[in-house]
């Protein structure tokens, strides 16, 4: 059989591409360690200055500035005023597609300021504090976001990157509203990271919720005088809740109901004219959740009537679940399993254990172990709008360690490490991983295309409906 050269030539470019293309894919992953490695102070001292602002949603104007500022510095085009909310913004770089886009938040929860130590004693009195880690999340994800527009600079990479700064995510979700606008639409997929416990890609979902205000308008009267005369709002109010509590016996063992009681009269001797409560209704998906809903409206609207008062009903905002891309976590499952664990000093893991006790928990340290990957199950914690990024675009997630293992969540313990050495290196590592993820889809149209026919294949809701009130955002 005769040879030609230029057969010979085809088949030492059919065996040897793959091998470089492997190399190539190698080579660009060390690079991106060393960008996050480079970056590492820039990051802490980003991630430390959200941390001490602890801005709660809608007021994070510090928090945004340092991350906006940091994007700049490092080349990006910057879109303020996302969704006319002034905290949200875009950061982008490169052009063409694929085009990946990554999440950051950088909200606080309220109340629960503490210093950089293991007991409890609040920074500022009154104070909000970092205890879901978002001081780390938009953070690492904006770390990550720099080492892979190094890699589109040099020409290793081809596409287009862009950063998602997304406030207001502890209350009202913000979110949906930059979902309304259609800022996720352009996205070939989404990734995504929460700041946890323990190393994992993400294979589980959460739960759809829906949020809402029930104001009950009575009529005042003095209250031993002539309380006949009067129509109390806080009877409404406190029928609304025992409805809502006699309910409970009802709805699937998934479902949720939470309430905070805002406004309940001034003094004791009136007869309370007005009374405000704020409602959360959760579980496994949208259509579950609308059930809830229409019983709970019912049962205010029941409330009204039995105390002759009126009432009005505002919603504030509804979120959808998460729809997983297994496909997606299978190709971050194998970046973190070649990262490897993080690796903790004894004064790291004492100051875990210190928190541990002081919770009273168990004292179990710190879980820097990568776990495999979960069979996806029906939800069991709670809710993010990351659900509604879902629902437009595939969204590939993971959860990294910054706190003690089985310590109390959104409190004063994840405050206390999301601000030093144990929360800054789940960072670090969150935004390795992710970058090294983004990589894989850069670099293989076909993982592009598998992680999309995944979230085709698995979509349930066949179209987007926010649930949210037309205008911006408002915490009223």
């Amino acid at each position: 059989m005769r040879i030609t050269l230029s057969t010979l030539f085809f088949w030492a470019v059919f065996l040897i591409s793959p091998c470089l293309s492997a190399q190539s894919v190698k080579k660009i992953k060390s690079e991106i360690q060393t960008s996050v490695d480079q970056q590492q102070n820039d990051l802490i001292g980003v991630s430390d200055t959200i941390w001490e602002a602890a801005e709660t949603s809608l007021e994070e104007y510090t928090s945004s500035k340092a991350l906006k500022d940091y994007a700049r510095a490092n080349g990006f085009t910057v879109t303020e005023n996302v969704a006319d909310i002034p905290t949200a913004f875009m950061a982008s770089y490169g052009s063409g597609r694929p085009i990946i886009g990554i999440l950051g938040e950088f909200d606080a929860n309220a109340g629960i300021s503490q210093k950089r130590q293991p007991t409890r004693e609040a920074r500022v009195e009154g104070g909000a504090g970092h205890g879901c880690g978002h001081n780390l999340f938009g953070t690492a994800s904006l770390g990550a976001a720099v080492a892979i527009k190094e890699q589109i600079e040099k020409g290793q990479l081809k596409g287009t990157v862009i950063f998602y700064g997304t406030p207001a995510e502890e209350t009202i979700f913000a979110k949906v509203w930059m979902a309304r606008a259609g800022v996720f639409d352009q996205l070939d997929v989404c990734m995504d990271w929460h700041p946890g416990a323990k190393i994992e890609a993400g294979t589980q979902s959460s739960k759809a919720l829906v949020d809402f205000r029930v104001k009950f308008y009575g009529s005042s009267a003095h209250a031993s005088s002539d309380p006949w005369n009067g129509k109390s709002a806080v009877d409404a109010m406190e029928l609304y809740t025992t409805g809502l509590n006699y309910y409970r016996e009802h709805i699937l063992p998934t479902s949720r109901i939470h309430y905070q009681i805002e406004k309940a009269g001034d003094v004791v001797n009136v007869v309370p004219d007005y009374a405000q409560i704020w409602t959360r209704l959760r579980e496994n998906n949208r259509e579950k959740v609308d059930v809830l809903y229409e019983r709970a409206l019912k049962i205010a609207e029941g409330a009204a009537l039995m105390t002759g008062t009126t009432h009005e009903v505002k919603l504030i905002s509804g979120i959808y679940e998460i729809q997983v891309n297994r496909t997606g976590a299978e190709a971050l499952q194998k970046n973190l399993e070649n990262l490897g664990e993080i690796s903790y000093t004894q004064e790291e893991v004492d100051y875990a254990n210190t928190i541990l006790r002081e919770t009273g928990k168990p004292e179990k340290g710190l879980d820097g172990s990568v776990h495999p990957l979960r069979e996806t199950l029906p939800a069991q914690g709670g809710s993010t709008d990351v659900g509604d990024v879902s629902q437009i675009v595939p969204t590939i997630r993971m959860s990294a360690t910054v706190a003690a293992s089985g310590g109390p969540w959104h409190s004063w313990a994840v405050v206390a490490c999301t601000g030093m050495s144990i929360g800054h290196k789940g960072m670090l590592y969150a935004a390795k991983a992710l970058a090294m993820t983004m990589a894989d889809l850069y670099k293989n149209p076909a993982l592009v295309e598998a992680v999309k026919k995944d979230f085709k294949d698995n979509k349930v809701n066949d179209t987007y409906d926010p649930r949210i009130l037309p205008g911006p955002p408002s915490l009223d």
